[in-house]
């Protein structure tokens, strides 16, 4: 009886641990799968590893790099791979120089003795080199989604003059709406973490940490006068709709709109890559009309400072 006892508590952590990580392998994918994927494509992603003496970025880009960058930066978890669907995007492709970043601490990016990076100014710092990859003389548009949101804002007011414009889809930016679940103190735990995959328990120190990194950000918000568009679903399960009110309180540039998809959910670059195609390609920034928005089942309201 003793025995069993003993082994009931390695059994409920291994099946906590087996439940973390089917909860999530959705927004984690696999080389084997990025393989598959591309496996009949003509057009491919090229991946490289950006190297100093204490960073290893790892990114993937497809387009001229004579055309403007688009600069996309994932979430929590995640990965450059989780926006597959726009690089592979053939209007953006002859439009933009893609370039999908690996943030340090995922993937094969990663700062010199550092094993979690949960530091948004780090993680900003982190992603400077890839602008000397812009060989066009066009400025660069960032696109973060959702923990990446804020990165991308803190890269932007880091180097304001070389950006063009900021989107920020599905953000988490709240410092006081920042959520919690049932598994979020399991995740932490140092024995379950040895079954969880690298990019979850990364995902769980940044997230435990991300309130004050936020309050942090207050500033960035105050002083951003880049052109800047925050798109923010309803029915968004791990980023509160709310943030999107938060924007429009902090952001006081008059360069700014707010997009407020009633329907949409968190994943809103696939729900809604026509919408999101549209406005990076037209640069409808401040127009009073998406049209794009007329082709999905989302009522939306758009607003503006």
């Amino acid at each position: 009886m003793s025995s069993l006892k003993f082994l009931r508590t390695p059994v409920l952590f291994i099946a906590i641990s087996l439940s973390l990580s089917s909860c999530f392998s959705r927004y984690i994918i696999s080389a084997k799968q990025v393989r598959k994927h591309y496996a009949q494509k003509d057009v491919k992603p090229v991946e490289r590893i950006i190297k100093n003496d204490t960073l290893s970025l790892c990114i993937a880009s497809i387009g001229s790099d004579t055309l403007p960058m688009l600069l996309l930066i994932h979430g929590a978890p995640g990965s450059l791979w989780g926006y597959m669907n726009l690089m592979d995007d053939e209007d953006l492709q002859k439009h933009f120089h893609i370039v999908s970043v690996d943030r340090v601490g995922y993937g094969k990016s990663r700062l010199k003795k550092r094993r979690h990076v949960t530091s948004i100014a780090t993680q900003a710092n982190a992603l400077l080199p890839v602008f000397e990859l812009n060989k066009s003389k066009e400025k660069v548009t960032v696109l973060g989604r959702s923990y990446g949101a804020p990165i991308a804002a803190k890269l932007v007011s880091l180097v304001p003059e070389q950006v063009k414009e900021l989107v920020m889809v599905s953000p988490v930016i709240d410092p006081e709406k920042e959520k919690f679940y049932w598994f979020s103190k399991w995740g932490r735990n140092s024995f379950i973490q040895l079954f969880l995959p690298k990019q979850f328990n990364t995902a769980t120190a940044e997230k435990y940490s991300h309130s004050d990194e936020l309050k942090k950000l207050l500033p960035v918000w105050q002083s951003l006068q880049i052109p800047t568009t925050v798109i923010q679903g309803g029915n968004d399960w791990i980023a509160d709709p709310a943030n999107i009110d938060f924007a429009k309180k902090h952001i006081k540039s008059k360069r700014a709109q707010y997009i407020f998809l009633y329907n949409a959910g968190h994943m809103i670059t696939y729900t809604h890559l026509s919408m999101i195609k549209e406005m990076l390609l037209k640069g409808l920034l401040f127009k009073e009309k998406i049209s794009s928005l007329d082709r999905v089942s989302d009522d939306a309201a758009i607003t503006g400072n």
